[in-house]
């Protein structure tokens, strides 16, 4: 299972079926396809509703908050999007204190309004975090102590290509969260990320591609493909010095019951 990619980018319009036949061939059955912004959503859904083993999931990136449309009407779009039968989670939601494209006060009022969404409609949600764990902890965490959390039979979500310490995610887990793994699981410096996927507990860890982006090694400054997870799923093997094929069981069962899946 591919649990985050981005199918529905401009760099996949060349080839985007040969792409969807490469990660069946290599034993994905499922992707997940998260907006960003007002047109992926329609997008993800779109490409949901085209392939069987394609879903989506719809919200705001923190760096694509609309500045010409009021947050409210946002959110009553989003709304009706996610009432279709082919959307698991609201995401690709979150805090980036990186990029700087919009200020934190207006990511944590978008965060907030979308967490509110998620808990309304019984969806896990999908995290971005980048230098922002310690505001979106807090936020996260209220939020699963608030009366609008909802989530299908306590799961919450996932914090997305994680890339924090073993505090942050003793954090993430303690609230009952999953951690995705990515691409630079299989980089040389990557050893703090190693080290979280080591002591992670097995049933709450999943893996994803976050393709066009974070390609693992060893075709790392390469396009990414949801048939790169094979890499990732290697590596987590070799680090939690588990059997392959009882990696790829476990994640899978662990995205399953995530995203509400049957086996």
């Amino acid at each position: 299972m591919d649990t985050h990619c981005h199918l529905d980018l401009s760099a996949f319009d060349e080839d985007r079926d040969a792409v969807m036949q490469r990660a069946t061939q290599a034993g994905i059955q499922r992707i997940i396809v998260p907006a960003v912004d007002l047109p992926s959503n329609q997008m993800a859904l779109q490409l949901a509703e085209q392939h069987a083993g394609i879903y989506a999931a719809i919200g705001i990136h923190p760096n694509e908050i609309p500045k010409d449309i009021q947050i409210e009407e946002t959110i009553d779009g989003l709304r009706q999007l996610a009432r279709q039968s082919k959307v698991v989670a609201i995401g690709e939601i979150g805090l980036d204190y990186y990029r700087g494209k919009t200020s934190s006060d207006t990511q944590k009022m978008w965060l907030e309004r979308q967490l509110d969404l998620a808990g309304e409609m019984g969806l896990p949600i999908i995290l971005h975090n980048r230098e922002a764990s310690s505001d979106l902890l807090d936020r996260v965490r209220g939020w699963t102590m608030s009366n609008v959390f909802k989530p299908p039979d306590g799961r919450p979500g996932v914090f997305h290509s994680f890339s924090a310490d073993w505090d942050v995610a003793k954090g993430v887990l303690d609230i009952g969260f999953f951690l995705g793994f990515t691409g630079p699981l299989t980089y040389r410096t990557a050893d703090v990320m190693r080290t979280v996927a080591a002591r992670a507990p097995a049933d709450r860890i999943v893996i994803e591609t976050d393709a066009p982006f974070l390609t693992p090694h060893p075709h790392r400054g390469e396009r990414n493909e949801p048939s790169y997870l094979q890499y990732t799923l290697a590596k987590l093997a070799e680090i939690r010095q588990t059997p392959i094929e009882d990696m790829a069981r476990m994640t899978t069962d662990n995205a399953c019951r995530l995203f509400g899946w049957d086996r």
